[in-house]
């Protein structure tokens, strides 16, 4: 079975690059580096390229609001030369804090404007000369001065609301999910894949320690940020069968900030979108959401204490040995 690993934002660079020679060593099947407001991404997956051997390396994500669509495409082809033709795209929207505060962008038309970056990224990709006509870009006599590795590489997209989940099975070549209701979960992918079969990958929040009640302390504090300032998961929790809890959440930390807000996750929440607990625990719950019907599960690694010996652990946890 394919598992993968997100090397998250909780982690220095120094960390990742560290974690990622560790994951060259097992069967793990990709290895995703995220982007929020610190790591830059291409940079970051071109270095992991360089760490590692036969995994394939993703982005998740890569926002489409701080870049153009070629300048994206042009990075793509990049790592993915580097990295001898192992480059997953995931691309996604982000949100309006971070797309308005922080990249000085409007959040405007998602839906089109996730389309055209789609079909502009893929002609540039082909090597192809590209003259493009959307309603929000043009490009004229764009081609690239390099060849590409592949004439294709594989689009991830990540989607929240039914809309983006709708395209993302028309347009792409896989889907990152995050912070969906296992059950939730299951009717969505069993809907969706009954039209058109793509990759179906779920970034899952994971903490492991041997101390049950540490790991989910640690998980219940990264679900409560996300609930407390990510509106558009806020928003899509409360209307899939957690809207009292995310109003208690959200609440508490309007009050006080994160300082106790993550003890109002219940642990009925916390099971229906996280992974948390010993190794033997663990192990259950992500059997329980592959049979959601997702294709790869992406651990999201979140230390419990030192971050070298927590990765181990994990390791230890979901992955094996390159030839166990």
């Amino acid at each position: 079975m394919r598992t993968a690993c997100s090397l998250g934002s909780l982690l220095s660079i120094d960390e990742v690059l560290k974690c990622s020679e560790i994951l060259s060593k097992t069967n793990v099947d990709t290895v995703w580096v995220p982007e929020t407001w610190g790591m830059e991404n291409f940079s970051m997956l071109g270095a992991v390229s360089s760490r590692t051997s036969g995994q394939k390396i993703g982005s998740s994500i890569i926002n489409i609001y701080s870049r153009s669509p070629a300048a994206i495409a042009m990075g793509a082809v990049t790592v993915d030369t580097l990295s001898q033709g192992r480059l997953i795209l995931g691309l996604g929207t982000s949100s309006t804090p971070i797309v308005e505060d922080f990249h000085g962008n409007k959040f405007e038309k998602p839906l089109l404007r996730m389309k055209e970056y789609v079909e502009i990224i893929r002609q540039i990709i082909s090597g192809k000369q590209v003259n493009y006509s959307g309603k929000i870009f043009d490009l004229k006599n764009f081609t690239l001065l390099i060849k590409p590795y592949r004439e294709t590489i594989p689009i991830y997209l990540a989607a929240v609301n039914q809309k983006m989940v709708e395209q993302t099975w028309d347009i792409a070549d896989g889907v990152i999910f995050y912070l969906r209701p296992i059950n939730e979960m299951k009717e969505t992918i069993s809907k969706m894949q009954s039209r058109r079969k793509i990759d179906v990958t779920c970034q899952l929040i994971t903490c492991i320690s041997n101390d049950s009640e540490l790991a989910i302390d640690r998980a219940k504090k990264t679900l409560a940020f996300y609930v407390s300032v990510g509106k558009v998961y806020r928003e899509f929790l409360e209307k899939n069968g957690f809207s009292n809890e995310t109003k208690n959440i959200f609440d508490e930390f309007t009050k006080s900030g994160f300082k106790s807000n993550h003890e109002l996750v219940p642990d009925s929440m916390l099971k229906s979108l996280c992974i948390a607990g010993t190794p033997d625990e663990s192990k259950k719950q992500l059997d329980d959401f592959r049979n959601t019907g997702i294709d790869l599960p992406i651990i999201q690694f979140n230390p419990v204490g030192e971050v070298l010996e927590s990765f181990e652990l994990l390791k230890d946890t979901f992955l094996e040995g390159k030839n166990d």
